[in-house]
C-alpha cells in the first residue's frame, strides 16, 4: 500500500504550541521533509525525535516533491514541516501536495500554529470576512496589480513583511489604499511579542523614527460597504446615461441589463436612462 503524506504545523515561536499529535507523527513516519533542515533540527532534538530528514524548499521543491511521492508510492509515510508555522501556507508545500494528489496518494493536516491566524484573531480589526495576500511580490508591476485589485477590497487583509521592507512597504499600501486601520504584529508567541494598533500613516511615522525588528504580520482594514458605495456614486456623477451604459456593455451585459444597472446606480427608472440615451 501507498504510504501517505501529513502536513504537520510547528510552533511559529514558543515551542510549547506544538501538539501531542504533531510530535507523535513525526516520531512515527519514516522520513521528514523540512524547508531548512538546520532549524529544523533543533526542534526535532527538543522532542526527541529521532526521524531522519531531507531538505524539502523552494529551490528544490518541483524534483524533490517526484523523490518523495515516489517513496510514498512505495509504502513510506511521510511528513513535511515548514520553518516556522503550517506548511502550504506561503511556502513550497502546496507543490508537493498538488503532486501528491496527482498519484493518489492520501494528504492530511495535522493542525496547529499559524501566524496569519494568530495575528488576525488578536489584531482587533474585523475577523469574519479576510483575505490573505502573503508576501507582496518584488516585481513592481506585479506589485502594483495586486495593489490595484486591493484598493476595493472590503475584507480584512492580511499581509506578511520582513523588517528591512516595512517602511517601504507601509508607504505603499497608503499611496494604494489610503490611511486605514491597520495592527502590526511582530514576535508572535515569542517573548517580545507586540501588536501596534494604529493608521498606516501612524505607522509609516512611527517605524520611520524606529527600527522595525522581527518577522511582521499586518492586519489592515477592508473598505467600509458605505465608503465604497459613496466612491462609485461619485464615480457615475461624472458619466452621461450613454457612458454608464456603455461601462456595462463593456463587461459583457446586453443592452437591456446594462440599462437597468446604470438606473440601480444612478438611482432613476430603466425609462429615466432610456430616455437620455434617445
Amino acid at each position: 500500500m501507498a504510504g501517505k503524506l501529513y502536513l504537520c504545523a510547528t510552533p511559529i515561536g514558543n515551542l510549547e504550541d506544538i501538539t501531542d499529535r504533531v510530535v507523535k507523527t513525526l516520531r512515527e513516519v519514516d522520513i521528514i521533509g523540512a524547508e531548512d533542515t538546520r532549524n529544523s533540527i533543533k526542534l526535532l532534538n527538543h522532542f526527541d525525535i529521532k526521524t531522519p530528514m531531507t531538505s524539502y524548499h523552494e529551490f528544490n521543491k518541483y524534483d524533490k516533491a517526484k523523490t518523495l511521492v515516489q517513496k510514498m508510492l512505495d509504502g513510506a509515510d511521510v511528513a513535511l514541516i515548514t520553518d516556522a508555522g503550517t506548511p502550504g501556507i506561503s511556502d513550497p508545500g502546496e507543490e508537493l501536495v498538488r503532486q501528491c494528489y496527482e498519484a493518489g496518494i492520501t494528504v492530511t493536516a495535522l493542525p496547529g500554529a499559524a501566524a496569519c491566524i494568530t495575528a488576525l484573531v488578536m489584531s482587533g480589526q474585523k475577523t469574519g470576512r479576510f483575505c490573505f495576500e502573503a508576501f507582496l511580490p518584488h516585481d513592481k508591476k506585479e506589485k502594483a496589480q495586486i495593489l490595484e485589485t486591493l484598493k476595493n477590497e472590503t475584507r480584512t487583509i492580511v499581509l506578511y513583511e520582513a523588517p528591512h521592507r516595512l517602511v517601504r512597504t507601509l508607504q505603499e499600501l497608503l499611496d494604494a489604499l489610503g490611511d486605514r486601520s491597520i495592527t502590526l504584529c511582530r514576535e508572535l508567541t515569542k517573548r517580545y511579542e507586540e501588536a501596534v494598533r494604529t493608521t498606516i500613516s501612524g505607522a509609516l511615522m512611527l517605524y520611520r523614527e524606529k527600527e522595525p525588528k522581527g518577522e511582521y504580520v499586518l492586519v489592515i482594514a477592508g473598505k467600509s460597504f458605505e465608503e465604497l458605495k459613496r466612491e462609485q456614486a461619485a464615480q457615475w456623477e461624472t458619466m452621461s446615461a450613454a457612458e454608464h451604459v456603455g461601462y456595462y456593455i463593456k463587461q459583457g451585459y446586453d443592452k437591456k441589463q446594462a440599462m437597468k444597472l446604470a438606473a440601480k446606480d444612478r438611482g432613476v427608472s430603466k425609462r429615466d436612462i432610456y430616455n437620455e440615451l434617445l
